[in-house]
């Protein structure tokens, strides 16, 4: 029976949750289950949370999570959800990783959550199938792995296998497992108790930046950020930026200044240097595949930008942030 399909029957699910995760991406996946059994009344999900060693697990925000389990006990589920963020591969080396292929088969379903899917692919149970990660890893885990029908949704399920882009996802991901499970006046109470009234579907796109009370209060300078999001490797000009937008370049430029108190060069400038800083840090690219990635004609205007903003080269900033 598929897991998103009517079953009130309880959901055993087993949380594998990797170092350096977000504290956000784990809330998501227990309070609306928590939410759901307390409205129920009944135990409609039960949940253990597992690490790779039974030790504890260190979040990202230096919050530390004591673990039910090890992840090479004997407790098995219906479901098992990876969660993981920053320097996955590090936190799952490839001793763990056979580990975690050969666990995998006692679960019927599958998640990820954020970089999870990254654990997911490495261990071969995305092949073949539609799959999305976190808007930041898009065209790495596309590159890296060809067979894979890369999704640049909030989530994506396909067959017995789901993956979401982060916490917020993950989120409207349990919404619908509960929606499709257990009936739609459930998860509309389960959304009450957080006072969210999000209707974001599956398919909708990862925004490069969310943009929220800007798509209402401007439009113009919402629309203008989309623009600018999408073109980060080959930057537009703002007057191309403003004449898309029927719009002169003076009239783009106030309301970024009245929206965001910044000109639309700098935001775009700074767009750009916030992502090139991520990759510099959190990738094993190049600084010259980066500085292409993020729109710079050459590695020394990249290295001269890139120390403006944040006071180092690329590559004393890397070796100082990858040490630590």
């Amino acid at each position: 029976m598929p897991l998103f399909s009517p079953n009130n029957s309880t959901l055993d699910v087993s949380i594998l949750l990797l170092p350096e995760s977000s504290l956000m991406s784990l809330a998501c996946s227990l309070d609306t289950m928590r939410a759901a059994n307390r409205i129920a009344t009944t135990k409609l999900f039960r949940w253990k949370i597992l690490s790779i060693d039974g030790l504890p697990v260190h979040l990202s925000c230096g919050q530390v999570i004591h673990p039910d389990a090890d992840f090479n006990s004997q407790h098995k589920g219906d479901l098992l959800i990876c969660i993981a963020a920053f320097h996955h591969q590090k936190h799952m080396p490839e001793q763990q990783l056979q580990l975690f292929k050969r666990r995998v088969r006692e679960y019927p379903y599958l998640g990820s959550v954020e970089s999870g899917s990254w654990i997911l692919a490495r261990a071969g149970l995305l092949k073949g199938l539609r799959a999305t990660t976190h808007w930041e890893d898009l065209e790495d885990f596309r590159n890296q792995f060809s067979n894979i029908q890369v999704q640049p949704d909030r989530y994506v399920i396909d067959g017995r296998v789901f993956t979401t882009g982060g916490a917020s996802p993950t989120f409207d991901l349990f919404l619908h497992l509960i929606r499709t499970r257990f009936g739609h006046a459930l998860a509309l109470e389960v959304a009450s108790v957080f006072i969210y009234d999000g209707t974001h579907q599956a398919q909708t796109p990862q925004p490069v930046v969310s943009l929220g009370f800007l798509q209402q209060q401007s439009p113009s300078v919402s629309a203008a950020i989309k623009l600018m999001g999408e073109h980060i490797d080959e930057p537009l000009s703002i007057p191309d930026i403003a004449n898309q937008l029927q719009l002169s370049r003076r009239s783009l430029e106030k309301q970024f200044s009245s929206q965001l108190s910044i000109s639309p060069q700098r935001y775009y400038k700074r767009m750009r240097m916030q992502i090139a800083k991520r990759l510099v840090v959190d990738s094993h690219n190049s600084l010259q595949e980066i500085a292409l990635r993020t729109g710079f004609s050459s590695l020394a205007v990249f290295s001269r930008e890139f120390k403006l903003s944040f006071g180092s080269s690329p590559s004393h900033f890397r070796k100082k942030h990858t040490t630590n």
